[in-house]
């Protein structure tokens, strides 16, 4: 929905309010045009139905009013003495088109002194859950959100088995675009397995002030621009047809922002034509092969428990040769210094493979660009060479349309050759460069899909560990993603601070015992 349409759709929701309720805002001894004002109608209402004024604000924040409605319309029934169970299951199946029968129909007393405390226990947990449902959704949705680590993309940086805590202060909360969704779950609803939210309305997109910026070697969590996700195909059964915000997540280190020149040569990143430099907890992994003495004797397994090994795919027929999918230069290092393994030598792709983007060009994973990162309000030429890097751009993120008529192209109907941009873009990389489905395969990442910034592991699980204390990666938990040095656990100290509080608060209610006395 556009401005215009969301402008609309508003006053049309102010119009059924003011009908639906006038003249219960008469018997509440209030004006009925009071009824009527937009935002003000709200907070006459939360005197009515004697309940705080800022919940008007909670109103108007998405997903979270889709908690809020149900229990205004219950409230407003019973500031007019309609409490019964037939009542609020009437009005919730109706989504609260009962009170226009109220309303009309029925001639009910105002209650100004109404005890807004739950009759009951089970009312009193509702209504203890609903607010705790609300808080948590306002802060998973604005500061801080919890992510699980899926795949090995970012092996050695960030593990499978991962439990994540995003910021989404850092590079600016979005307010939700998706409207109409389920609280605190992404795009499926658990057990059912089905959608968890309505496409239709959507928000324009908006994101609140940032504390930093996206910087080179960021590492960013992010809506999957071309989510592949076979249960959401479109008709055309070639791409999810998602929201923004409800595309899958993504997490990968962003080696190239707006305005970059970027290359890859040999595996190797260059930005601006320097080569790009990792910070000291990125551990880039490559694939190798390893020749080794046939008639040596080398305890291979008590090397790989000892280097953390797992993926080495394949043992060729006369055992002189062993690949390695990834590998850190840490690991290689080792290697070559054990007595029976000839070479470690890195695998680099030469031959073109036109799955990597933008899909004309003889590159592959390991020898690619240069390639230009959009920035937002710069412009570059357009014409069938430069076509492919930016044509979803054009189409998809930025919504224009674009035709080709013979070797002229037009974009809204406008002969052109070029284009600015509307926003910032990003190259999103896994640091496990031959086992990982990024930037490479799909190009740019819109600004509009930046979700947040991940900034502290609270778990982290090893699911293929033996017994229960080993499945827990003890030197893992409560550590930081980024910061200089190696990562370092403040599990303990997270334990000493709560052996400290319970210790307080043992001391404090003896003392408050003793007092009594």
């Amino acid at each position: 929905m556009n401005l215009y349409q969301w402008i609309i759709f508003f006053f049309a929701v102010q119009a059924v309010h003011y009908f639906g309720t006038w003249k219960l805002y008469v018997k509440a001894v209030r004006k009925s045009w009071e009824a009527a004002i937009p935002v003000y109608n709200s907070i006459v209402l939360m005197k009515i139905i004697n309940r705080p004024t800022w919940w008007t604000f909670l109103l108007f924040i998405p997903v979270i009013n889709l908690i809020m409605f149900p229990v205004i319309w219950v409230e407003t029934l019973r500031s007019f003495g309609r409490k019964s169970s037939l009542d609020t299951f009437l009005v919730i199946v109706t989504f609260g088109l009962y009170i226009y029968y109220i309303n009309f129909t029925q001639d009910v007393n105002y209650i100004s002194n109404r005890d807004t405390n739950a009759a009951t226990k089970t009312g009193d947990t509702i209504s203890s859950l609903l607010f705790a449902i609300i808080v948590a959704t306002f802060v998973h949705t604005y500061f801080i959100q919890p992510f699980t680590i899926p795949t090995a993309s970012l092996e050695k940086s960030l593990l499978i088995g991962d439990f994540l805590f995003v910021s989404k202060m850092n590079y600016g909360a979005r307010t939700p675009m998706t409207t109409v969704a389920a609280p605190m779950v992404h795009d499926t609803l658990p057990l059912v397995h089905i959608k968890s939210y309505c496409k239709w309305p959507q928000l324009p997109y908006f994101r609140f002030p940032s504390i930093e910026k996206i910087k080179n070697n960021d590492i960013v969590v992010f809506n999957w621009p071309v989510d592949t996700v076979e249960k959401f195909f479109d008709t055309s059964g070639r791409k999810a047809d998602k929201p923004v915000d409800k595309k899958s997540n993504y997490v990968k280190r962003c080696v190239g922002i707006p305005g970059d020149s970027l290359a890859i040569k040999d595996g190797i990143i260059f930005i601006n034509g320097k080569e790009l430099t990792l910070p000291e907890r990125a551990k880039p992994q490559y694939s190798y092969k390893m020749a080794i003495d046939p008639t040596a004797t080398i305890d291979f397994e008590s090397l790989f428990k000892e280097l953390d090994i797992t993926d080495r795919y394949g043992i060729n027929n006369t055992k002189d040769t062993i690949y390695f999918s990834a590998l850190p230069a840490s690991s290689v290092e080792r290697f070559k210094g054990v007595a029976g393994i000839k070479s470690v030598t890195r695998i680099i792709y030469k031959e073109a493979d036109r799955s990597t983007f933008p899909h004309t060009k003889d590159w592959n994973v390991d020898n690619f660009g240069p390639i230009y990162i959009p920035q937002e309000g710069k412009s570059v030429a357009i014409n069938m060479e430069t076509l492919p890097f930016y044509s979803r751009i054009i189409t998809e993120y930025e919504k224009n349309k674009l035709e080709i008529k013979g070797s002229d192209i037009y974009i809204n109907g406008k002969r052109t050759k070029s284009y600015t941009f509307q926003q910032n873009y990003y190259w999103m990389m896994g640091d496990n460069r031959h086992n990982s489905e990024d930037s490479r395969f799909w190009g740019y990442v819109p600004g509009d899909h930046i979700v947040g910034k991940p900034i502290f592991i609270w778990m982290s699980w090893d699911s293929n560990g033996e017994g229960i204390m080993n499945k827990i990666r003890w030197n893992r938990l409560f550590t930081t993603v980024s910061g200089e040095g190696q990562p370092e656990s403040y599990f303990k100290y997270f334990l000493g601070l709560l052996a400290l509080y319970f210790v307080g608060e043992y001391f404090w209610k003896k003392r408050k015992a003793d007092k009594k006395v």
